[in-house]
């Protein structure tokens, strides 16, 4: 073997779907993710100490949850035009510009102006979070992507849910809600300036300009007229968190004032609900390229959400404040969402040649998912926890019938981003592809 053909060698992240030239960028999401998620466990239910009732902050959510969509929506789109870094770096900005006149409004206890900068402040993660996961897929062969979409929500995850999770439960006895709030701020710095000094920047081929940024958001659209089942993938992918947000409105105050639990025991079962998550999410990866993708989702993730969104409800009813029990529950829980995590491998083949639009549908979908899951659970005001839950539950199963629709078809070598990628499938097992540069 000579000296040429040795650096053409894959190395042993390049095997795990993970490319060198980004490799702190899964570090820089996990950290960014860790301060937008430390609020995530007992936010609701420090708005509803301060005298906000649950139906304003669950329409607080899903305005923040809109704004993301939109953003999420683009971020695939315009990484195409502007190139990645450019708008992973946007979002750092504003995400920590607005969350200090969010902090600032509720120490004045002007939530107007804390709304309102909250609710704007969901353009950030995503231009941040999405902007790189734009980036895995440009530059990923299809062979691997599947283990980099796992070890992408692995970072995600297990910055939001566990480090986020459990770093709330420790900070809140000695800071307080608001100063650990604070506290997220040092996070979501460290990861925007690991992806400006130590993330080698994607450029786009062409300077982008307004005629071709409107061309890119346009082709985001018609993708969903020329493949439609990338539009179904993104129905999928957008019914994949519903039950991670309405548990972040409700479950949270559901836990601790009405089952009994403490807020550092209801933190510790969110994070380590989490921490299942994010390592089943890499596993996860790895068994749907090798038993198929399509299986996983239908019956871990859509069968498996429905029924642990019912339990995670109902179970404490009756066996009160258990803790190990309902920690058990969240674990399986966890475990279940992460069967989802195929569909970030499986759309981008459905739409050949129209990667970054594809991509942009499965991040809009990702980022609206917070305004309905939203509104589900602002029905508990009117109708009741119970109602929210059911509702929950349904979803996944209709979501479960969607996957019947979801098949991907044979299609010819496609040229997308200096490569020739060869899509073969077949179409019992879904995902076992064979990519190759030519």
């Amino acid at each position: 073997m000579n000296v040429s053909e040795m650096a053409e060698m894959p190395s042993f992240l390049d095997r795990q779907g993970i490319a060198r030239p980004i490799a702190w960028g899964f570090v820089a999401v996990a950290l960014f993710m860790v301060g937008d998620g430390i609020e995530s466990g007992f936010l609701a239910a420090y708005l509803s100490n301060l005298g906000v009732g649950v139906g304003a902050v669950s329409i607080l959510f899903a305005a923040y949850g809109g704004v993301s969509a939109l953003a999420s929506w683009l971020s695939g789109v315009l990484s195409e035009a502007w190139g990645p870094k450019q708008v992973m770096m946007i979002g750092f900005g504003v995400w920590v510009a607005l969350e200090i006149v969010f902090l600032l409004g509720i120490e004045a206890r002007n939530f107007p102006l804390a709304f309102v900068a909250y609710a704007i402040r969901g353009v950030a993660y995503p231009l941040f979070v999405y902007g790189f996961f734009a980036w895995i897929t440009f530059i990923t062969p299809s062979s691997s992507m599947s283990r980099a979409a796992g070890w992408f929500w692995f970072s995600y995850l297990f910055g939001f849910g566990v480090i986020g999770g459990y770093f709330g439960g420790w900070m809140i006895p000695i800071t307080g809600e608001l100063g650990t709030q604070w506290l997220s701020i040092a996070f979501t710095g460290a990861g925007g300036l690991l992806v400006l000094f130590l993330v080698r920047a994607l450029r786009p081929t062409e300077r982008a300009t307004i005629s071709s940024t409107l061309r890119s958001v346009v082709a985001g659209a018609t993708v969903l007229k020329t493949s439609p089942k990338v539009g179904i993938g993104g129905a999928i992918r957008l019914i994949n968190a519903f039950s991670i947000y309405v548990f972040i409105a409700l479950l949270g105050t559901y836990m601790t004032k009405t089952i009994g639990l403490t807020i550092m025991q209801w933190q510790t079962i969110w994070g380590t609900a989490f921490l299942a998550n994010v390592l089943s999410n890499v596993l996860v990866g790895y068994i749907g390229g090798a038993c198929g993708e399509l299986r996983v989702v239908k019956w871990l993730g859509c069968f498996g959400c429905a029924m642990t969104s019912l339990a995670m409800f109902y179970v404490p009813q009756v066996v009160g404040p258990n803790f190990w029990l309902i920690l058990s529950i969240g674990i399986v829980w966890g475990v279940c969402v992460s069967g989802f995590i195929p569909v970030s491998a499986i759309v981008p083949r459905l739409a050949p040649g129209q990667v970054a639009a594809a991509v942009s549908v499965l991040s809009f979908a990702a980022g609206l998912s917070q305004m309905p899951a939203s509104l589900i659970a602002a029905l508990a005001a009117p109708f009741g926890i119970a109602t929210a839950i059911w509702v929950l539950a349904a979803t996944y199963v209709l979501a479960f019938v969607l996957t019947f629709a979801l098949r991907e078809e044979r299609t010819p070598p496609q040229r997308f981003a200096g490569e020739m990628v060869e899509f073969t499938v077949d179409s019992e097992r879904l995902g076992e592809s064979t990519v190759g540069p030519k």
